[in-house]
């Protein structure tokens, strides 16, 4: 169960670290369709960044690996709304939804849940 909560910290930060650094073109149609802010999208991926890094730390401190899992949980939520709001095809809330149920199977591992 360890084994798979660290592959999942791990997988969530990389694909986090690698949408938000060189996919960004996306991002950034994204969040216009969304109907955001520029200062808010740079909000959301400069915190998205953070706790990306604070996951693959978590691997090494598991203390800060609750809270870490518990933040990306709660934008991958707010990802959920937001192609809601927009009535996008389901296709298009996978991601955010793959993402949001591994950080709480981390933070669900991490708190003694599971």
């Amino acid at each position: 169960m360890e084994n798979i909560s660290i592959a999942f910290q791990l997988i969530i930060a990389i694909s986090v670290l690698v949408v938000w650094i060189f996919r960004y073109e996306n991002v950034i149609i994204e969040f216009k369709q969304f109907g955001y802010s520029d200062l808010f999208r740079n909000f959301v991926g400069a915190s998205k960044i953070s706790i990306s890094a604070l996951l693959i730390m978590g691997v090494w401190f598991n203390e800060i690996t609750i809270y870490a899992s518990l933040s990306m949980a709660f934008f991958m939520f707010c990802a959920q709304i937001s192609h809601l709001k927009v009535k996008n095809p389901f296709i298009k809330f996978v991601p955010s939804l793959v993402f949001l149920l591994m950080s709480i199977y981390v933070a669900s591992f991490n708190c003694g849940l599971i």
